[in-house]
């Protein structure tokens, strides 16, 4: 019935719901905007039946990020209204830009991107789609930018215990913003770019939309080629930023206890088990100097250490540790099955190798769990801090009892199995279906339905999917 370990837990449930949908719809909205242009560009009813399929599935997760993203602001004024209180003269004009900025943008446009077509002409279409895909990275953009603010802040003045902004330009660019940035977009488009590729592979697989399936997996095969490879080297940059700025929370990552002899540099520890009671790994399994040439890119480079600052300034180190690791495992499974479909599509195979395929169909929902991994490192990484090195997470609960945090916390765990449980099933029937050829629609005068909700897009029976 402690408050703050319930508030912490109900947080943690909530951002772990809301970060799946914004993040795949930031990588749909990029791809519904290519899909159209190639529609645009070579009247290929193909091109234009995957772009109505995968609309109705854009619809449907926008409307359950909306909804999550309610909660997740919801909290700040119930769970944790000192963190409000303090930080809110730099938190609040960040989230506010993000509505001002890109909500604004992307509900001008979205009405007409999911009920425009042959209500407005093409090009003006294609202009509503891209700016809806803009619009989900200039959110990104500033959501980003207010949590690397809490990852790394400057640019403040604090009186009396309150965050007072004295330079905005370095607030939003703070130290860790760019890092965390490009590797956030990243991980959206790799996410979406799996899923597309997984679905595609799961109708090769069956024998069924085959021509759709062909030309979704190509471009899933190009784009992961592409952005992998990128993200892997993003990723380095970003650990060389957490070297610099949260020191303690690399050495969680890598659950590093002590300095080792002179000249010996870091191991890169494969397995263990973090004992911190005892300050040291259990089981451990390493490569001597390998943690020195990735973390510092130096042979003999060190780190510092866990037991350099006192066990009360050091974050959870078990569920960093593995965080980290399954969030690098993904990663380097995602780029052995890119180089072996790139194989495959050099033999000319691509279409009809069962491993490439079975390959792609497993790792369809990799992003997410890699996504929900690398967040967890990052903010649990942050502990004890909310505010790193300044508002520690327990000064910034709200003075709440156990049992109110308790009960919200029920009532969101129900509303979310029945409200997320029934969206994630209709996705997936949607998903099984597949694209269907799907004719221009009437005109209103014709007597059409018009939709006016993102949720009223998939509006057709999902009985009988393939």
């Amino acid at each position: 019935m402690d408050p703050l370990l319930l508030s912490r837990i109900q947080f943690g449930f909530v951002i772990s719901f809301h970060i799946l949908f914004p993040a795949f719809t930031i990588g749909l909205a990029s791809w519904l905007a290519f899909v159209e242009g190639q529609w645009l560009r070579t009247r290929d009813s193909v091109w234009r039946d995957l772009y109505f399929f995968w609309t109705k599935i854009f619809a449907v997760s926008f409307g359950m990020g909306v909804v999550s993203g309610i909660v997740m602001s919801f909290q700040f004024g119930t769970n944790w209204a000192v963190l409000s209180e303090q930080a809110g003269n730099i938190l609040g004009p960040l989230l506010s830009y993000e509505v001002l900025t890109a909500f604004f943008l992307e509900a001008t446009f979205l009405g007409v991107m999911l009920f425009g077509w042959g209500r407005v002409s093409e090009k003006l279409h294609f202009l509503a789609t891209c700016m809806v895909a803009l619009g989900t990275l200039i959110s990104t953009f500033w959501i980003i930018s207010a949590n690397s603010w809490m990852q790394t802040p400057q640019g403040y003045t604090l009186v009396d215990g309150v965050f007072h902004p004295a330079d905005w330009m370095a607030i939003i660019f703070n130290p860790s913003f760019p890092y965390r940035l490009a590797h956030m977009v990243l991980a959206a488009f790799i996410t979406t770019c799996f899923v597309i590729g997984g679905v595609s592979a799961g109708y090769l697989w069956r024998g069924t939309h085959r021509e759709p399936a062909r030309r979704m997996l190509r471009m899933a095969v190009l784009f992961a080629a592409i952005t992998v490879p990128l993200q892997v080297f993003v990723g380095d940059l970003h650990g060389l930023n957490v070297r610099e700025h949260q020191p303690v929370k690399l050495a969680a990552m890598e659950a590093h206890w002590e300095h080792g002899a002179e000249g010996e540099g870091v191991p890169l520890v494969l397995f263990a088990v973090p004992n911190e009671r005892e300050e040291r790994n259990d089981f451990e399994v390493a490569v001597p100097r390998l943690g020195s040439l990735v973390l510092t890119h130096s042979w003999d480079g060190t780190i510092e250490p866990l037991t350099a600052v006192p066990a009360s300034e050091r974050p959870p180190v078990k569920p960093v540790f593995y965080s980290f690791r399954v969030m690098v495992g993904i990663g380097m499974l995602m780029l052995l099955l890119v180089l072996a479909s790139l194989w495959a599509w050099w033999r000319k195979r691509l279409f009809e190798d069962r491993r490439v395929l079975w390959g792609w169909r497993m790792m369809t929902l990799s992003g997410f769990i890699a996504i929900l991994a690398g967040w967890y490192v990052v903010e649990i990484g942050r502990q004890p801090y909310v505010i790193y090195g300044l508002l520690r997470t327990a000064d910034a609960v709200s003075p709440i009892d156990g049992a109110s945090v308790l009960a919200s916390l029920i009532i969101y765990a129900a509303a979310y199995a029945v409200v997320f449980g029934a969206g994630i099933w209709y996705l997936t029937r949607l998903l099984k279906k597949g694209p269907v050829p799907h004719e221009p629609p009437l005109s209103p005068e014709g007597g059409e339905k018009t939709p006016m909700r993102p949720l009223s897009v998939p509006d057709e029976s999902i009985e009988g999917g393939a």
